[in-house]
Order: C-alpha cells, then sequence, then structure tokens
C-alpha cells in the first residue's frame, strides 16, 4: 500500500444524500427526508486504502454509492481527477465508469443466478464493447485464476459456490475493465472470520499488482486497521474523525471513535482487564430526526451546552487529523 499524497484521486465535497418521506394517497407530498449522508468532505489518495467505519445504517455504503453516482446526491460535489462527476453528461459518466467499480456487500444477492461465472465477469468487457469473444474468454480465464478459482469453473452457476469463492467471483467482475478506482462495500462482512483474511489478503495484492486505489467499507475495526492506509469515522451520516492508521488507534480524540476502539477485544487477557471501555447510553437516533447541535451529544459522556447547540466544525486538529468535535483543542 504506497499512497501518494501528493496525488488526490477523488475529493468529496460537503457531499449529501437525503432520501424523501412521502405520504398521500399518490405518495408524491413530501413530509420529510432521511439524512443519510449529510454533508461529508474528504480526499482519496492516489495508491492508498481509505478505510470508512461506522455503525449499520450510519451512511457509509449510501456514501460509496453516491461516490460512484450509483446515488444522485442531494448536495454537494464529488471530483475524480478534477473532473467534477455530479455535473457530467451520462455518455461521460458511462466511460469513467471503466476506472470506477464496485464490489457489493451480499455476494449472494450481486450475482445473477442465471448467468455462469464466465458470463458474469465477462459481462463488463460486452458492455464496453473490449475485444472479442476469443480475447473476450482469455482474459475471464484470467481474471478467475488471478482471484484464486480454477479457470475450468467458468461455466459453472453462483449457487455452486460457497460465500467466499462468490465474493472472488464478485471481485474478477470488478476487476474486468482494469479500473484504477474501487469502492468495497462491506466486501468481507457476509463472510465467514477464516474467509475474511483470505479475501483481505487478495484484495491487498490485486492493489501491489494492477496499482489499486481503494475505499474500503467496514464495521470490523481490526480488519480496517489491517487494511487501511487512512482511516475515517463515520457516525449518523457524517465524519466525526479522519487521519493515518496507527494515529487513530493510539490517539482517538472523538468520544465516538474512543468509544468505537475500546470496543475492540484484545487478545492479551491482562490488558483486556486493565483497559476502560467507554460505554455509550441510548441508541443511534433517526437519521430522519437528527438532534440538534452535534449529532453525537445525546450519546456523548462528555458533551456540553454548546454541543447541543451548534453543529461542529470539521476541522484540522492536527497534521493530517481532521476532526468534528468543539471539546478538542
Amino acid at each position: 500500500m504506497t499512497n501518494d499524497n501528493s496525488k488526490v484521486m477523488v475529493r468529496v465535497e460537503n457531499l449529501k444524500k437525503h432520501f424523501p418521506i412521502k405520504k398521500g394517497v399518490f405518495g408524491n407530498k413530501q413530509v420529510g427526508a432521511v439524512k443519510a449522508v449529510d454533508g461529508v468532505s474528504f480526499d482519496i489518495y492516489q495508491g492508498e486504502t481509505l478505510g470508512l467505519v461506522g455503525e449499520s445504517g450510519c451512511g457509509k455504503s449510501t456514501t460509496g454509492r453516491t461516490l460512484l453516482q450509483l446515488y444522485k446526491p442531494t448536495a454537494g460535489k464529488v471530483y475524480y481527477h478534477d473532473q467534477d462527476l455530479t455535473d457530467i453528461k451520462p455518455e461521460e459518466m458511462r466511460q469513467n465508469r471503466r476506472n470506477m467499480q464496485m464490489i457489493f456487500q451480499d455476494p449472494y444477492a450481486s450475482l445473477n443466478p442465471r448467468m455462469t461465472i464466465g458470463q458474469i465477469i465477462s459481462e463488463p468487457l460486452v458492455v464496453h464493447g473490449l475485444g472479442d469473444r476469443k480475447e473476450r474468454l482469455a482474459q475471464t480465464e484470467e481474471l478467475i485464476s488471478k482471484v484464486g478459482l480454477n479457470p475450468f469453473f467458468k461455466d459453472r452457476y453462483p449457487h455452486e459456490f460457497s460465500g467466499g469463492q462468490r465474493q472472488r467471483v464478485g471481485i474478477a467482475r470488478a476487476l474486468a475493465l482494469r479500473p484504477e478506482f474501487i469502492v468495497c462495500d462491506e466486501a468481507i462482512s457476509a463472510l465467514d472470520v477464516s474467509i475474511q483474511a483470505q479475501v483481505v489478503n487478495l484484495l491487498e495484492d490485486l492493489q501491489e499488482e494492477f496499482d489499486l486505489t481503494y475505499l474500503f467499507i467496514a464495521h470490523d475495526l481490526s480488519m480496517v486497521k489491517h487494511i487501511s492506509d487512512r482511516v475515517a469515522v463515520m457516525y449518523l451520516g457524517k465524519l466525526v474523525e479522519l487521519t493515518e492508521r496507527q494515529e487513530l488507534y493510539d490517539n482517538p480524540l472523538h468520544p465516538y471513535t474512543q468509544a468505537l476502539l475500546s470496543a475492540v477485544p484484545i487478545p492479551d487477557p491482562i490488558k483486556e482487564k486493565q483497559r476502560n471501555r467507554v460505554i455509550l447510553t441510548g441508541d443511534v437516533p433517526s437519521p430522519s430526526h437528527p438532534p440538534e447541535g452535534c449529532n453525537f451529544n445525546p450519546r456523548c459522556p462528555i458533551a456540553e451546552d454548546i454541543c447541543r447547540r451548534e453543529d461542529p466544525e470539521w476541522r484540522m486538529a492536527a497534521p493530517g487529523h481532521w476532526v468534528a468535535c468543539h471539546l478538542v483543542n
């Protein structure tokens, strides 16, 4: 993982994605909105893996999909190599899709059960009109081998494979167009722990071989620590902290990050007993009715009056260490 901090591949500025809540006989009256992503800003450098972590429902997957324009953003900008993806024609976006791909969360739902894995992996090549039939077949077999499966499996159907093998097929499909940026949307969360390590190692090997850049979305903090160069922490549609991997684990500044990290098991029983657990009270508020001020204030153990009144600014607290908290100096 060799990230080039001088070269920003993807820049996200104040990105928002709100899903309307509609009522009425014909469902045409908007009565509110689910603020799935509510103003996030970050950069992804060429060649790096940016980990995006947070509880289920905090907006991680929506961020990844909005980044790739699978969802149209409500507001904000996404720049890919200085090209504004939110303001280009569909045909231009279609060309960009060759460079930007996604590995989906559920290997059981993301593969068409009526297609063989050979057809699934070669479909992007057909859609973009790349190569003739013989070349596509050769490339498909090469990709199947690259992800650690037997090329003779190309005529088998998804139901004949295990979850880990299906996810490898999903990775091969994402690689078919030789992209440079891949969003891994909880690509390992549906797999057994033993298989997770294999898939993460595969992703790292492929990153080195094809010079890939990843946005790695997950809620397993130990796995994110293993694969990421930098880590962004998300809570209720907003980023609360972003910094280098080791800095985040050694010196978490935001109370929510501290609570998350205190829940990660330590394999040493003596250290496990000695450390302080941060237990959060209450539940995550609804994204359709976020609290006034800081989103985290109803559950924050150190919240003050200003936290209940004002939304904290997303700012750099130390070189390369971003945080959104009134109480961090």
